[in-house]
């Protein structure tokens, strides 16, 4: 079996992600604890857009340290899943808080009411300064690691956000609009809606074991057969353990002339995983026309290629 591995690269990514996800987690508190206290739709908008930060950092921290982990007699594939479990459990909560600040919206419209907007942009200023921080802490690591870098976009994204409560509460301090804090509450929820759902869909499509996305099967098992000394495929399976972290198991039917010692699964491993990224690869070798195509009675696992 493969072992697991560090998605973050090591130790100064978890501490990174550490710090991040403090200066977060903590104002995302401060933001709600502001949206109430100044009346504010953007505010609490926004405050749910953190709370996606928050939980990406979590789950990419988690991806680091439960990743260490090694496999036992009862998790033989290790703790993997439960990046996968943590990011299915957010989406949901996510999805929930969406529409709740949609419906308050749709109620602010009905019956307006006032917004501390000096006090909504002080919050903003902090919440602005606070994802500067973060992404100075992430940027390092986001260039070494995909992990890394999937939560840096995720502050990025906050960044923005934070810019745009900063203009609305202005426009409210100089108009009176108080119906921009609505419209901004509405549009920071749209832009949280469709990453939950996607980040939804991908937890489902692992916990279903499906093709990870990018991979396309038909041309991995062409490239297979293509592989000096293979016969034909068949029961060919390829399947996500975690984010990043692929597995392919296949029944293999060689020639009898094709010597064991040939090592033809090393020579499909390492294929597997320059051309496709798939570093978990399990083969089982049949030898052609014999016993009417059933397998030998070895099966020839490849060592991970990370």
């Amino acid at each position: 079996m493969g072992s697991g591995h560090d998605h973050g690269g090591g130790n100064a990514n978890s501490a990174a992600l550490a710090k991040a996800l403090g200066l977060t987690g903590a104002f995302m508190l401060a933001e709600v604890a502001g949206a109430y206290a100044f009346n504010s739709l953007a505010l609490l908008s926004d405050a749910a857009h953190m709370l996606t930060d928050a939980l990406a950092l979590a789950v990419a921290l988690i991806a680091i340290r439960v990743g260490r982990r090694p496999a036992d007699r009862r998790r033989t594939w290790g703790y993997h899943r439960s990046e996968i479990l943590a990011a299915a459990f957010n989406a949901s909560l996510l999805f929930l808080v969406a529409i709740y600040i949609l419906y308050e919206a749709y109620q602010r419209f009905r019956e307006p009411a006032s917004v501390g907007s000096v006090g909504m942009l002080a919050v903003a200023v902090f919440g602005l300064l606070v994802n500067w921080i973060s992404m100075r802490l992430l940027a390092g690591g986001s260039e070494g690691s995909l992990n890394v870098k999937g939560a840096y976009l995720e502050v990025w994204s906050d960044f923005l956000g934070s810019v745009a409560v900063i203009i609305g509460a202005g426009v409210i301090w100089a108009t009176g609009w108080t119906w921009v804090d609505a419209v901004l509450g509405i549009g920071i929820a749209l832009w949280v809606l469709p990453r939950t759902w996607t980040l939804l869909s991908e937890a489902v499509d692992v916990l279903l074991e499906s093709v990870p996305k990018g991979i396309d099967l038909d041309a991995v098992e062409t490239a297979m057969r293509e592989t000096a000394g293979v016969g034909d495929i068949h029961d060919l399976h390829v399947w996500s353990l975690t984010s990043g972290k692929v597995a392919l198991s296949a029944h293999v039917v060689v020639e009898p002339s094709l010597a064991r010692e040939d090592r033809l699964e090393d020579a499909l491993g390492v294929m597997l995983a320059e051309r496709f990224g798939i570093t978990h690869v399990t083969v089982q070798a049949e030898l052609a026309g014999a016993h009417g195509g059933l397998p030998t009675d070895t099966w020839g696992t490849v060592p991970d290629h990370t």
